[in-house]
C-alpha cells in the first residue's frame, strides 16, 4: 500500500499548533505501521486485535482529553486528530477507543465521585480494564428513554434486569456503563465483569465492523453494591451527555476515513492503464476525485471548528450533530465512489474501500442515526422538536 502522507488540499494543516501535528503524526505512524498490515486478516476473520491495546495506551490514547487520573489530558482538537487516524486504519478499531474513553471514561470522570474516578480511570487508561455502554436495547435504539432495563434499591445493594443490545467491547469488558429505569428516572450504573447475574453474547454474522467486538448484555437479578450508582447522572441527560462526546470523535473518525478511501482511489487511478492511458487522465473519474476531495475539505474544516468551540465550552450538541451527520455521510460517499474508481478490484479486501464502506454503514447508524442527526438540526433551527 502506497505511504499516506495526509490529505490537505487548502493547507489546512496550518491551523494546528506544533503539538497539535505531532499527536496526529504519531497516530498516522500507528496506524501506518501496527494496524493497517494487520487489519485485512482481522476484519476477514472476524477478530479485534486486542494486543494492540496496550501500545495505544503507551501512547496515551485511551481517554486522551481528559485530566489527571493517567489520561494524557489533550485539547479535543488534538483528540479529533487522534480518532481520525484510528478511523482512517478501520472504524471498529476507532470504535473500540471511542467507547473505552468517551462512553466507558468519561462518565466516570463526569458524573462519578472521586472514589470511582480513582478506583477505575487509572486502569483504564492504562489499557489494562477495558469498558463497554449499556444505553441500546433491543426495542430501543433511537428513542432511549423507552428502556426497559431496570432498577431497584434493595438495602445496600441495586438489583437490575433486562437486556442491552449491539454493544461494542461487551464480551471483552471488564465493566459496562449500564444504564437503567430507577423509580422512572434513568440512571447510570458501574456493572463489573463477573458479577452474579450479569452475562454477555456476542454477535456474529456481521458485515460490519468485524474488527470489532459486538454485544448483547443480559442482567437477570443482578445485584451490584450502592457505591456503583454514578451519582451525578440523573435523567436522560446522562447518557446523552456521554452520545456528545463520542459523537464528535466519530466527526472526525468519519473524515479520517474518507481519507483512506480518497487516497487509495487516486493512487490507483494514476497507476491503473485502460484506453493506453491511466483512467485518471478521463473526466468521468476525475469529477469523482474532485468531490472526494471537495467534500472531505468541506468536512475538516467542520471538524475543526466543532474542536475549537468544545475547547472553549461553546460546542452545542446540535454543532455535533451537524459535523457527525455529515461527515460520516461524506465517508460513506467517499468509499463507494473510490470502490467505483477501483472497479472489480474494490471487493477484494485487498484494498480498503470495501471494507470502509462496510464499516461506515454502521457509522452511519450508531450514536444516532443519520435522520435522527438531522432532526436535531432541525429543532435547533425551527424550535420545534419533528422527533416527539
Amino acid at each position: 500500500m502506497e505511504k499516506f502522507d495526509g490529505v490537505d488540499y487548502m493547507e489546512i494543516d496550518g491551523l494546528f499548533s506544533e503539538e497539535e501535528i505531532l499527536i496526529r503524526d504519531t497516530a498516522r505512524k500507528f496506524v501506518q505501521d501496527r494496524l493497517i498490515p494487520i487489519i485485512e486478516k482481522h476484519s476477514r476473520e472476524g477478530t479485534f486485535p486486542k494486543d494492540l491495546v496496550p501500545e495505544i495506551a503507551e501512547l496515551g490514547f485511551l481517554g486522551a482529553n481528559l485530566e489527571g487520573y493517567g489520561c494524557a489530558g489533550l485539547n479535543n482538537v488534538a483528540y479529533g486528530l487522534i480518532m481520525q487516524e484510528l478511523e482512517r486504519g478501520d472504524s471498529g478499531f476507532r470504535s473500540f477507543v471511542s467507547v473505552q474513553g468517551a462512553l466507558c471514561m468519561w462518565p466516570i470522570y463526569a458524573y462519578g465521585n472521586e472514589e470511582q474516578k480513582k478506583k477505575y480511570l487509572p486502569g483504564m487508561a492504562a489499557g489494562k480494564l477495558i469498558g463497554c455502554f449499556g444505553l441500546t436495547e433491543a426495542d430501543f435504539g433511537s428513542n432511549p428513554s423507552g428502556m426497559l432495563t431496570n432498577a431497584r434499591k434493595d438495602g445496600n445493594s441495586y438489583i437490575l434486569n433486562g437486556s442491552k443490545m449491539w454493544i461494542t467491547n461487551g464480551g471483552i469488558a471488564d465493566l459496562a456503563i449500564v444504564w437503567a429505569k430507577l423509580d422512572g428516572r434513568i440512571r447510570g450504573f458501574i456493572v463489573e465483569k463477573g458479577t452474579p447475574g450479569y452475562s454477555t453474547s456476542d454477535i456474529h454474522g456481521k458485515f460490519s465492523l468485524r474488527a470489532s467486538v459486538t454485544s448483547e448484555l443480559a442482567f437477570q437479578d443482578c445485584r451490584i453494591p450502592a457505591e456503583n450508582l454514578l451519582p451525578n447522572a440523573d435523567g436522560l441527560k446522562g447518557p446523552l451527555g456521554c452520545l456528545n462526546q463520542a459523537r464528535y470523535g466519530i466527526a472526525w473518525g468519519g473524515i479520517g476515513a474518507a481519507m483512506a478511501c480518497y487516497h487509495e482511489a487516486l493512487e490507483y487511478a494514476k497507476t491503473r492503464i485502460q484506453f493506453d492511458r491511466p483512467i485518471a487522465s478521463f473526466q468521468m473519474v476525475q469529477e469523482k476525485l474532485a468531490w472526494m476531495i471537495r467534500e472531505i475539505t468541506k468536512g475538516q474544516l467542520l471538524a475543526l471548528q466543532v474542536g475549537r468551540l468544545k475547547d472553549q465550552g461553546k460546542a452545542k450538541a446540535h454543532h455535533i450533530s451537524m459535523a457527525k451527520m455529515n461527515n460520516v455521510d461524506v465517508g460513506l460517499q467517499c468509499a463507494r465512489l473510490g470502490r467505483a474508481i477501483l472497479g472489480a478490484n474494490g471487493i477484494t479486501d485487498e484494498y480498503q474501500c470495501g471494507r470502509h464502506m462496510c464499516n461506515l454503514e454502521s457509522v452511519y447508524t450508531y450514536e444516532g442515526t443519520h435522520d435522527i442527526h438531522t432532526l436535531i438540526i432541525g429543532e435547533a433551527i425551527t424550535g420545534i422538536a419533528a422527533y416527539k
